[in-house]
């Protein structure tokens, strides 16, 4: 007999279904999904003020080229990228339950993150992992007993948690419109919470390198206000990859303050170079473009490029060579791409995809497996062999 994974939500769903009328979504539970592009809408919130603004200040404390050309640094000469740190989300629609005149969606969510190290030699490695499944109600949609009857049953699990899905502890959501909508909000929650895993986790792996700058963490995604605002993350020696950047950037360039938005910066940034450093959060944050392929031969003029961030602690410049190393090192891990098999392989890290695919295909319950084991109320749980 095997267990069925998602058996500790069973006395919760129980709880629901004895105490409330239950409309099942149609079928089985049906993944809800963030429309439109979710990183690049949470680059924005990450961005702050300078997604509406002109970004024109310098962070580096050397350079003043807007375009400059990096000399790729491999492992083998200097292996600086250790860690590689990403995380997903998944949220199905399970219902919705009825309690008298009050009524409130039910979603349930898988949120993951791992971190991959990788030995000299090239080998990688799961240094850290962890999942947690979501349950998700309005709690001011129903009654205070019945939420409190399905948070008392799901208290005892470490691997379930019940979260209010029209909370209001989400920085996410609160700069993302679709994100107040009562159906999409759940899944934003879902991937705020999963960037608290990440989080999490990155404390952990800084805790391990240290102040070790030959031990980097890359982490998928911008470094939001939860590392700039923590102190040890803040001085911990991150860097932040962003592979679907704010489109609606825009920047004070050479001499002149020209200004020029993203495209304008992009379009002729040739494969192997970078952009001028700029700092973001009142010089908390480094920020800069570098082109890992093209822009010939793609679709788009912004495909290939990632938006880096590391941490400024001191508010002042980071060093040119520094930068120089770091896009050096970011453009010798283009290859292997996972080209067919990810939509954004034009600017995936490798490592990095490795990391998404140990949470899709090691952490998380498949997607096949949810929905056999969710007929949610009929049966509640098929608890027995998988």
């Amino acid at each position: 007999m095997t267990r069925n994974p998602l058996s500790d939500l069973d006395p919760a769903l129980r709880v629901l279904a004895e105490n409330a009328h239950v409309v099942p979504a149609t079928g089985q539970a049906m993944a809800d999904l963030m429309v439109p592009d979710a990183d690049e809408l949470y680059d924005r919130v990450h961005l702050g003020e300078a997604a509406s603004q002109v970004i024109s200040s310098v962070a580096e404390d050397s350079n003043r080229q807007v375009h400059r050309q990096v000399r790729e640094l491999h492992r083998q000469e200097r292996h600086i990228f250790r860690y590689f740190l990403d995380g997903s989300a998944n949220t199905h629609y399970l219902g919705n339950v009825l309690e008298h005149e009050r009524q409130s969606p039910v979603h349930l969510a898988q949120v993951g993150a791992v971190a991959i190290r990788r030995a000299d030699d090239g080998r990688v490695r799961i240094a850290a992992a962890d999942r947690r499944f979501l349950l998700m109600l309005d709690q001011s949609a129903l009654s205070d007993d019945l939420y409190e009857a399905v948070r008392r049953v799901l208290s005892i699990t470490d691997t379930c948690e019940l979260v209010n899905s029209a909370g209001n502890d989400d920085p996410f959501a609160d700069g993302v419109q679709a994100a107040r909508e009562p159906r999409s909000r759940a899944a934003h929650r879902a991937n705020w919470r999963m960037r608290l895993r990440e989080k999490a986790i990155a404390e952990q792996m800084a805790d391990e390198m240290g102040t070790d700058t030959d031990q980097r963490l890359v982490l998928d995604g911008s470094l939001g206000s939860e590392y700039v605002e923590d102190w040890q993350l803040a001085h911990s020696p991150h860097v932040g990859v962003v592979k679907s950047t704010w489109k609606g950037m825009r920047f004070e360039i050479g001499r002149e303050r020209r200004r020029v938005n993203l495209f304008q910066l992009l379009a002729d940034l040739p494969a192997g170079h970078r952009t001028v450093a700029f700092s973001l959060r009142e010089g908390r944050l480094a920020t800069w473009f570098v082109r890992l392929r093209g822009p010939q031969y793609l679709q788009f003029p912004l495909m290939g490029t990632l938006r880096v961030e590391i941490p400024m602690p001191d508010i002042g410049f980071v060093n040119t060579e520094l930068v120089d190393e770091l896009s050096g090192a970011l453009i010798a891990e283009r290859s292997v791409t996972p080209y067919g098999k990810d939509t954004r392989w034009h600017s995936h890290l490798y490592p990095i995809w490795l990391a998404e695919r140990a949470i899709t295909q090691t952490l998380f319950v498949p997607e096949n497996v949810l929905k056999a084991s969710l007929r949610w109320p009929l049966t509640a749980l098929h608890i027995g062999a998988a």
